[in-house]
């Protein structure tokens, strides 16, 4: 079995491709690796706003999944990406109520979306990283979507 490291955040960028203007989530490792994973705009958007402690008037979806959450008595404790088929990459969303351990599948983005707002910590598959790194000059022409907002 493959062990999970730790990741962070970067932040939410924005690269031009052929599709348009299309978000990304940069992730870090301890030594500052970087991964990129793709994202929908409204899902960059949340996390976005997420990392940067923004509150809406009125809650968001991935602020309303937690709320539904946190009200049955759960809390969020990690998320856990550990699988990549064909670019697309998978994850587990693990959830604590009564002292049982439920491990939801769940799509990276909303995973990381609502990490984030409750603190748990992101974990991803060693192998799943590295075969996913980018260098410093893959950045180039990146924006961060703060800038558009």
């Amino acid at each position: 079995m493959d062990e999970f490291i730790p990741v962070s955040v970067k932040g939410v960028y924005v690269i031009n491709t052929i599709s348009g203007l299309t978000p990304m989530i940069l992730i870090t490792d301890e030594e500052r690796n970087i991964m990129p994973i793709y994202v929908g705009m409204s899902e960059g958007i949340s996390i976005n706003l997420a990392l940067n402690n923004e509150v809406t008037p009125r809650p968001m979806t991935h602020d309303l999944m937690v709320n539904a959450i946190e009200g049955l008595g759960a809390r969020i404790t990690d998320v856990f990406i550990d699988e990549i088929h064909d670019g697309t990459f998978y994850a587990r969303l693990v959830l604590i109520n009564n002292g049982s351990t439920l491990e939801i599948d769940a799509r990276p983005s909303d995973c990381i979306s609502l990490a984030i707002r409750v603190n748990a910590s992101i974990m991803i598959c060693r192998s799943v990283f590295e075969s996913s790194l980018i260098t410093e000059d893959e950045l180039e022409g990146m924006i961060t979507l703060d800038s558009l907002l």
